[in-house]
């Protein structure tokens, strides 16, 4: 099993998704059923994708399927967040998000460590690094979550 694409809102979102797809070495483009939102694509092209909508739009439970709804713009922070890997190495990445002026970091997770980068300096995104990936690969296990949190 593998998540196959998220949801992320924006102020800009094709300049969110542009940025994206740099990190995942793939593609932005905009994203026609919603007007306004953009999609990254990882290199891949394997269905791997990150949609941005705008921070006006909400999806909403439609009559049959799902809905947007536009509303005012919601710009604080979320506790939603998506950890990425990349191919990229850790100063590129760091070269990216400076680039745009976001906070950017190396943070220890305890099973892993990650970059973070704050997304127009509100919405988190953990990207890793092929060391990084790894550690998250070995490091979060259940049965590893349970012996760091005294679950067994």
């Amino acid at each position: 099993m593998s998540i196959l694409h998220v949801s992320l809102s924006a102020d800009d979102p094709e300049r969110i998704a542009r940025f994206l797809a740099g990190i995942m070495g793939g593609y932005a483009l905009e994203f026609p059923p919603f007007p306004g939102a953009w999609i990254a694509f990882a290199r891949a092209d394997d269905g791997t994708a990150i949609e941005v909508y705008p921070t006006t739009h909400v999806l909403t439970i439609g009559h049959e399927s799902v809905a947007c709804e536009v509303v005012e713009p919601h710009r604080r922070p979320t506790f939603a967040h998506a950890a990425i890997s990349s191919t990229l190495e850790r100063e590129e990445i760091f070269s990216l998000g400076a680039q745009e002026g976001w906070v950017t970091r190396v943070c220890n997770r305890g099973p892993f460590a990650c970059i973070e980068i704050w997304l127009e300096d509100r919405l988190l995104v953990e990207v890793l690094d092929p060391d990084m990936q790894a550690d998250y690969a070995s490091g979060m296990t259940v049965r590893n979550w349970r012996a760091m949190f005294g679950m067994d």
